[in-house]
């Protein structure tokens, strides 16, 4: 490990220690490229705050870089990270009165007070004691987030108790020790978010939450199939009466005891009293890396809510960190997918890079094309179909999901195949169907849109094809995995088909990051 005073780290790869400083690196650093023999981190402000959130303690990234690192670890970079990491809890927002809460600044009174669009909301102040409006908790939080420098708040304050409920596991169900332990860690603060791999049971994380504080919960997902899971884990799991848990989507209005709803309605300002229709003790928000910004902003106004988020990945494509961590919470409980891996509770996942060329007649399309057109043609290119087809036979015993990212891609792909295609134009009704005879074995292969990235449970899917993707998002890429890694007695394989001397090549290495970060490695492939 080789530490930069810019706050940069190079970790070589084939160290007998490589495995032990990467699993350390990645409790406090940000993974910023993955080429074969050297990785790059870099430590920033919020990398820091989630470590200290998730109660990682100051000496033990300290003692740790110090035990890894080539050479003396620069004094500025031991400074930085002792400066950053105590910040969390320097700020802190206390219960003051019925109308105000109290905002603890010590020795930041002054800074704070400078930041002109905060001190508008400030009513009084004493020493070490600013005191806003309740109503403004949240977008305290913001701004003291997205100051330079930031200033990250522990929130102290009261949470609202919620009107109780009556649940717990059917007898016989067993639940796994790391999900009661991020349970736990979570309930002990009431907001923050658990990261798990996909495919290791964030669903059960949230019902053990929902048990062990027996309030009403009000659950945000990204799509209506992930409603019908949610509901299936409630009812096949627990004891909780089936008529107390309500619906509320573009199909249903229901509001129960455990409401179920999907981001995009609540997006909606016209739905946004859902929020406050009941008397919730828990919001839960499910695949939290994608929640939209209308409910990030509704989130800022109820911040008295116990607030979970669950997520595979803290990465957000569109930069908003800081108000996953402000308004949700920092991370409380984090594992290496690997370590899940080993011990069998999700697949081993085998990934394949397929790199193929351009016909002639495309590669002088591609050249002639805008940057936009060049995105498309790549991950268009006609060849790709003669690797899916290859895999197809390679796997043929296998249940195998390919998912791609244009529609016209995949409707050549099904009629190659004669596969069933699923897209964001089908209906609920006819993608539940659907899903259905691909569970029951009745087609083997099913090709899909974007819509497959998140909260498809569909376990015995053993082999995802990508032929296009977004960009070079690495969420995408980590979510697309987690269909395959459901627990099996076999490995899990995931290939991506990668356009030769394109800007695929480029996005695609970005897209491996977080995979990378969590031990997974590529095998590089040359397709004629």
């Amino acid at each position: 490990m080789i530490i930069q005073s810019d706050f940069s780290i190079f970790l070589e790869t084939n160290t007998s220690t490589y495995e032990e400083e990467r699993d350390l690196l990645a409790k406090f650093t940000q993974l910023e490229k993955s080429p074969e023999y050297i990785h790059t981190y870099s430590i920033t402000p919020i990398s820091l705050w989630n470590a200290a959130g998730s109660g990682i303690s100051l000496e033990y990234i300290i003692e740790g870089i110090k035990k890894y690192s080539k050479f003396e670890v620069p004094q500025n970079v031991i400074s930085f990270i002792e400066d950053y990491f105590s910040r969390y809890g320097k700020v802190k927002i206390k219960d003051f009165d019925e109308n105000f809460f109290s905002l603890e600044v010590k020795e930041y009174k002054e800074n704070i007070l400078r930041i002109k669009s905060l001190k508008n909301l400030i009513k009084r102040e004493f020493e070490d004691k600013l005191l806003f409006k309740k109503i403004h908790r949240g977008l305290v939080k913001q701004l003291l987030i997205n100051n330079d420098p930031p200033f990250p708040v522990e929130d102290l304050a009261r949470l609202d108790d919620g009107d109780d409920i009556q649940i717990e596991f059917k007898e016989g169900w067993e639940i796994r020790d790391y999900q009661i332990d991020s349970a736990k860690a979570f309930c002990a603060s009431g907001y923050g978010v658990v990261v798990l791999p996909c495919g290791s049971g964030k669903t059960i994380v949230g019902l053990e939450v929902i048990r062990l504080l027996k309030k009403s919960t009000l659950i945000i997902v990204p799509h209506h199939a992930a409603i019908t899971q949610w509901k299936k884990e409630i009812i096949e799991k627990t004891n909780f009466n089936q008529e107390n848990i309500g619906e509320y989507s573009s199909l249903k209005k229901e509001i129960k005891p455990i409401t179920i709803a999907t981001y995009n309605i609540v997006s909606s300002e016209n739905h946004f009293e859902i929020f406050t229709k009941k008397n919730w003790g828990l919001i839960i928000y499910d695949e939290v890396h994608i929640m939209p910004a209308p409910v990030f902003r509704v989130t800022g106004e109820i911040q008295s809510k116990r607030r979970l988020g669950l997520t595979a990945t803290l990465i957000r494509e569109d930069g908003k960190e800081k108000d996953v961590f402000s308004l949700i919470g920092p991370k409380r409980y984090d594992i290496p997918w690997k370590d899940l891996e080993r011990r069998n509770y999700i697949a081993k996942g085998i990934c394949h890079e397929c790199k193929i060329s351009f016909s002639e007649e495309e590669k002088k399309e591609y050249f002639n094309a805008t940057k936009r057109e060049k995105i498309r043609i790549a991950g268009e290119n006609k060849n790709k179909i003669y690797v899916v087809k290859e895999l197809i036979e390679k796997h043929k015993n296998d249940k195998i999901l390919i998912i791609g990212q244009y529609l016209t891609q995949l409707k050549t792909i099904a009629k190659e195949v004669k596969a069933p295609v699923l897209t964001g134009a089908n209906t609920q009704k006819e993608r539940d169907k659907i899903y259905e005879k691909f569970r029951k074995s009745e087609f083997s292969i099913l090709i899909t849109s974007k819509i497959a990235n998140l909260a498809i449970d569909i376990p015995d899917v053993s082999v995802a094809i990508q032929v296009s993707g977004t960009f070079g998002s690495r969420q995408e890429e980590a979510q697309r995995l987690g269909r395959v890694l459901r627990p099996k007695d076999h490995p899990a394989y995931f290939y991506s088909i990668v356009t030769k001397e394109s800007v695929e090549e480029e996005f695609f290495l970005k897209r491996q990051l977080f995979l990378t970060e969590q031990g997974y490695k590529y095998i590089i492939e040359e397709w004629d």
